[in-house]
């Protein structure tokens, strides 16, 4: 459906897979320390840039997709396959590996 343009290449994820730019945790110091990035944890929240059409069905039906372009989400720490584009990092998960939808909440 809806396909992200990285500078000179573009990027369509194919079925039930979503194009994911994961969101760096904000830097906390405590008690004055701070955390080097070799300890820090990924991180498992994300802005998707681009989705598949959906996945098909064994009956050959495409069921269509949960998640849109935009959507903040929470995924597995491990989930998905880790590519860098113009030194940007970028994640292709399946949609299964999305935990959920984040929310404003005012």
């Amino acid at each position: 459906m809806a396909e992200a343009t990285l500078t000179k290449v573009k990027i369509q994820p194919l079925g039930d897979r979503v194009l994911v730019k994961p969101v760096e945790a904000k830097e906390t110091k405590r008690g004055g320390i701070i955390i080097p990035d070799t300890v820090k944890e990924k991180p498992q929240e994300g802005k998707i840039i681009a989705v598949g059409k959906g996945k098909v069905t064994e009956d050959g039906k495409t069921l269509p997709m949960e998640v849109k372009v935009g959507d903040r989400i929470l995924y597995g720490k491990y989930s998905g396959n880790e590519l860098k584009i113009d030194d940007e990092d970028y994640l292709i998960i399946h949609q299964d590996d999305v935990l959920g939808i984040l929310s404003d909440s005012k």
